[in-house]
């Protein structure tokens, strides 16, 4: 990443963190900003968080660990991280028509981790998420092994945490992930 490129990637993130104070009411910019400055590997995994258009934004800050919370806030599950099945097993199991990832690897690769339920429901509380789209989540390996993986969405006022085969793909399922800074 340029110095440019982190610049306007910076420029962009303050301007959503002084647009969306209700997520982060407690938080300080200038804090945030330095943390980010001082660590190039996570302002290079927010900027895939970013291009793949998952609209990061900090959403907590944990004391204990003097962290901050960054999250996919786009509205509907990010554009660029879609029509994937849940992992690397799944996706080799397609005999047709295979997905070109998984959100997984995905994941890893962007140096990011997936949300798990209890992330899901304390996001929607910050906002209204994934209203025609849904998401893929960590997944408990008791399930992963009988084939399964868990995804949600928000419908009817509510979350929902469904199931489907980790095979399974569809355009408007992807997966939002979380950042420790």
């Amino acid at each position: 990443m340029t110095p440019s490129q982190a610049t306007g990637l910076l420029e962009v993130l303050k301007k959503r963190f002084d647009a969306n104070m209700n997520r982060h009411k407690t938080v300080t910019w200038p804090s945030v900003h330095a943390k980010l400055e001082a660590d190039p590997s996570k302002l290079r995994a927010i900027a895939e968080m970013e291009r793949t258009g998952g609209e990061p934004d900090v959403i907590a800050y944990d004391e204990s660990t003097d962290e901050y919370l960054f999250c996919d806030c786009s509205t509907e599950s990010p554009a660029e991280r879609r029509s994937c099945c849940f992992d690397r097993e799944g996706l080799e199991s397609r005999k047709e028509h295979q997905p070109k990832s998984n959100a997984i690897d995905m994941a890893s690769e962007m140096g990011i981790e997936m949300l798990d339920a209890i992330q899901y429901r304390e996001l929607q509380k910050l906002g209204t998420f994934d209203q025609k789209t849904s998401s893929w989540i960590k997944t408990p390996a008791e399930i992963r092994k009988l084939g399964g993986a868990l995804f949600c969405d928000y419908r009817y006022g509510k979350v929902f945490v469904y199931h489907n085969g980790a095979q399974s793909y569809y355009a408007s399922r992807g997966f939002r992930g979380l950042l420790k800074v």
